[in-house]
């Protein structure tokens, strides 16, 4: 058998060391199922859209993609468990703003957004509606805003946690227009709604997702749009903005997030996967019906949009003096 020279094999062997189990398991990733972690409740608008993403990226890719829910304060719960996960492509994590939101509101948060996590790919971007109970008696912004003015404290409105962007589009309406009305946070969007259908609570913001089967089925009122456009599939409602608030714009998006240090060539084959997927008609009509525009950003953009995020939260958290217990 022919001998290789030692300054061969040397050779050889820091080249193997060089690349290292990383791109060792990017060569063969995914071989076992991947795990997609949302830390909000099952059944809201970022949990429906994470279990249309995993049933196609798994199709996609040939491997299980399994969406496990680890609801609790404000995302931190959720947030910390991936962070803290092995970068190895097996663990992700879906996020929306919350994850640069947790930042103002926890001064001694278990992970950073910009260094525990690579950003991979921004899925969607949306605005939410102000939607309350038929019980209330308004039936624009500025009726709301009215009749919350004569009953400061009275008046009380849902949200999906402390911290989640339901709440603080809220309190930067409170802030914007000087009302005192009262926060109700929930673990998640669907058992907020499930109170605000029930008259428990008698407003919030909530994705169109969820509200406009409600809406259309009367049992709610839409008086608003978060974002700084009309939705197309509320083409009537006027934005906040454009109701006696101007220049409120509380726009939302989602994406996907790993562990920092998974291997680049996985996150780019993530990247690439939800590009494929966000490109299919079905997937692109259902996001469209759901007033979900897809994005498919690359990660440098979404790294981008992620840091801009953060200053802008923070900003609004401290002039809006938001606090959580």
């Amino acid at each position: 058998m022919p001998t290789r020279p030692l300054g061969a094999l040397t050779a050889a062997l820091a080249v193997a060391c060089a690349l290292g189990p990383s791109e060792s398991i990017a060569q063969t990733w995914p071989n076992r199922p991947v795990r997609m972690i949302v830390p909000l409740a099952p059944g809201g608008g970022t949990d429906i859209l994470a279990r249309l993403m995993a049933q196609r990226m798994g199709d996609t890719l040939g491997q299980t993609f399994v969406v496990e829910n680890k609801p609790g304060a404000g995302t931190v719960i959720g947030a910390e468990m991936a962070a803290k996960s092995a970068p190895d492509g097996y663990t992700l994590y879906v996020s929306s703003p919350n994850i640069v939101i947790n930042h103002g509101l926890h001064p001694k948060l278990p992970y950073d957004a910009l260094r525990d996590f690579a950003p991979i790919s921004q899925w969607v971007s949306f605005s939410n509606l102000l939607v309350v109970h038929p019980s209330m008696p308004v039936k624009s912004v500025q009726e709301l805003i009215d009749y919350a003015r004569s009953r400061p404290g009275k008046i009380n409105y849902g949200s999906s946690g402390n911290g989640a962007t339901t709440h603080l589009g809220m309190e930067l309406l409170k802030v914007m227009t000087g009302i005192d009305i009262v926060h109700v946070p929930y673990k998640g969007s669907a058992p907020a709604m499930a109170d605000l259908l029930s008259g428990q609570v008698s407003l919030m913001l909530d994705a169109g997702a969820t509200s406009n089967p409600q809406i259309k089925a009367g049992k709610l009122r839409v008086l608003g749009v978060t974002g700084s456009k009309r939705s197309a599939l509320n083409p009537d409602v006027p934005t906040i903005a454009e109701s006696g608030v101007p220049g409120y714009d509380s726009s939302v998006w989602i994406g996907l997030f790993a562990p920092a240090g998974t291997p680049v060539d996985i996150i780019h084959q993530l990247h690439s996967t939800v590009g494929q997927v966000l490109n299919t008609p079905e997937v692109r009509s259902k996001l469209l019906a759901q007033e979900m525009e897809p994005i498919g950003s690359s990660p440098a953009e979404f790294s981008a949009l992620v840091r801009s995020e953060l200053d802008k939260w923070l900003k609004v958290i401290k002039t809006a003096n938001v606090k959580i217990d």
